[in-house]
């Protein structure tokens, strides 16, 4: 798999990216660089208090990020990312963007690591370099049987949990997951966003968003084996079953927000390199905007 995902995936977004991948991950900022005042969406962490009550106008700290940096994957693994409506299931697009990123991010000299949450946190991969790493991450994740049936709802907020009591040291972490879970996974979200560079992936399917007119149909729920018979042949039933996922995605992508994570979606349907293209430039821009769009202070206050 993850050769064919250096020939296919890793060569295209090597010409697209043109090497800057820090763009992507952000190192760990552990060597202060400057103060400067503070302007218009800087992080509010970096305010240096000391310097402020001195000069009576706020200051940030600026630092220079650790180009040697650990970046975690929580990794979802429960019943619900079993499911596709094509050929793609969300666990393959997970472990395909699992083996890019790893990849990406090791032959430039950084390290890896993951928690692999099943119907509990079972598996820890400390962190590492090197491709015979990555494929023993991948292996992991492959070796991994489907979801068993019955086997409760996920709590995402255990894998949330386990994550902030094992990695201490300041790291990009990405939580990948479909977040269909019980509540409660948004303030530890959150907290662990407060220490670390946490980027949500989305694992999504569009039958999860819409459904289309197949008739009379048995919907199972994944985690809990729960069935319900629906008529979707009904406009009103598909209707509802709409503006209640409307809803819901409305809803995830605010906590996402009030959490200060950014988010990168993944559809069952989309080609991985545009998504990962699009995160980036999206990245690129919030970078700016925390530099203060590149315009000199004394401009600004002119």
């Amino acid at each position: 798999m993850l050769k064919r995902l250096e020939w296919t995936v890793i060569r295209r977004l090597d010409g697209l990216l043109q090497g800057d991948y820090r763009t992507l991950m952000r190192g760990a900022g552990l060597d202060l660089a400057d103060l400067r005042e503070y302007q218009l969406h800087d992080d509010v962490r970096h305010i240096d208090w000391n310097v402020t009550a001195r000069t009576g106008l706020p200051h940030v700290r600026v630092f220079t990020e650790d180009r040697e940096m650990a970046a975690w994957f929580l990794l979802d693994l429960s019943p619900s990312v079993d499911f596709g409506s094509g050929e793609q299931r969300k666990r393959n697009v997970s472990a395909e963007f699992v083996g890019v990123l790893a990849r990406m991010l090791t032959r430039h000299g950084n390290r890896v690591g993951a928690m692999l949450y099943g119907a509990g946190v079972d598996t820890v991969i400390p962190t590492r370099g090197g491709r015979r790493h990555v494929l023993h991450l991948l292996h992991a994740m492959q070796a991994r049987p489907a979801g068993a049936e019955n086997a409760g709802p996920t709590r995402l907020r255990d894998l949330l949990d386990a994550g902030a009591g094992v990695i201490k040291r300041r790291s990009t972490i990405f939580v990948v997951s479909d977040f269909i879970s019980e509540p409660g996974w948004e303030k530890p979200l959150g907290m662990l966003a407060q220490r670390h560079e946490v980027v949500a992936v989305r694992l999504t399917d569009p039958l999860e968003l819409q459904l289309p007119d197949l008739g009379l149909l048995t919907l199972r729920d994944a985690e809990t084996g729960e069935q319900l018979l629906v008529d979707t042949h009904d406009p009103g039933f598909r209707k509802r079953f709409a503006r209640i996922a409307a809803q819901r995605e409305a809803e995830l992508r605010e906590s996402l927000s009030r959490a200060g994570v950014d988010a990168l979606e993944l559809s069952t349907e989309a080609d991985l390199v545009d998504a990962v293209i699009r995160f980036t430039e999206m990245r690129k821009r919030r970078t700016r905007l925390n530099a203060g769009g590149g315009m000199p202070t004394h401009l600004k206050a002119a």
